[in-house]
């Protein structure tokens, strides 16, 4: 983690930014995967997993050819795979790179946003525009069963996995919780979230499901290495035969993300927004 703290100390994050008026690729900071999935025992060429970095903009505006404003959500999808993530705050100002810049349509804002996200991500990451008004993006509950009215006492903050338990019987079976807090490794800022745990295997003890979700309240993590530590925790103390993990983590600055790691097996979960969202 310590490699991954020098290398963002180079970025806008935690600092005071100037907002650009013209477009600027230049302004995409990208991370190393790799510096933190070392810790947890990872490797960079072969993961356990399948997975995207869902991000929707809701700030997202641009001139057309007669220096018109328009207004779009754009919600971009990063691989998993890609060897490179992006940091949140540099996006936004890429994206605030638009606003005083002419475009001759919807489709070259998507080509180029396709375009430099992919150079920065390393992989290749898709895009869809949305109008402000469109239905797909209304807000839609969870799937499966909520964890959060469990009566349970709490006294752990920090991650713990010893917290999880199994049974012996095999279930299939979908959870989710909203209490799941993390925070910026930088700024030290709140990461409130969802999180959605879809698995088969051994039954796991709900109230240390909820109890070990709760413990990431003060982790200092990005939301991607924290959907990756709880996927890698399930794996190693729940040994399901398949599992999907999915946090939907509440907008902050005009951007959400929304990271999910799953076994091959799985499908890609369904893209929703949550109410906080």
């Amino acid at each position: 983690m310590t490699d991954d703290l020098n290398a963002v100390t180079a970025s806008p994050l935690g600092r005071s930014s100037a907002y650009p008026e013209q477009y600027d690729p230049t302004l995409l900071f990208p991370i190393e995967r790799i510096l933190n999935r070392a810790a947890l025992g990872l490797d960079r060429d072969v993961l356990p997993f399948v997975g995207e970095d869902e991000w929707q903009a809701f700030e997202l505006s641009w001139l057309n050819a007669r220096g018109k404003p328009i207004v779009a959500i754009a919600r971009f999808n990063v691989p998993a795979a890609s060897p490179r993530l992006i940091e949140s705050k540099s996006w936004k100002l890429y994206l605030n790179s638009f606003n005083q810049t002419r475009f001759g349509s919807s489709v070259e804002v998507r080509d180029c946003l396709m375009r430099d996200l992919s150079h920065a991500a390393g992989a290749e990451v898709s895009v869809a525009l949305f109008g402000v008004e469109d239905v797909l993006l209304a807000p839609s509950p969870l799937p499966g069963e909520c964890l959060d009215d469990l009566d349970i006492d709490v006294a752990t903050y920090t991650p713990d996995p010893s917290l999880l338990h199994t049974r012996g019987d095999i279930v299939e079976e979908t959870l989710h919780s909203h209490l799941l807090k993390s925070n910026c490794p930088v700024t030290g800022q709140p990461d409130w979230g969802s999180v959605v745990i879809d698995y088969r295997g051994p039954r796991i003890d709900h109230e240390g499901l909820l109890a070990y979700l709760i413990s990431y309240r003060q982790k200092q993590d990005f939301h991607e290495h924290c959907v990756e530590s709880l996927f890698m925790d399930l794996m190693t103390y729940a040994a399901p035969e398949s599992l999907m993990v999915m946090a939907r983590y509440v907008r902050r600055g005009g951007l959400d993300i929304s990271p999910w790691r799953a076994t091959p097996d799985k499908a890609a979960p369904e893209s929703l927004r949550t109410m906080r969202q």
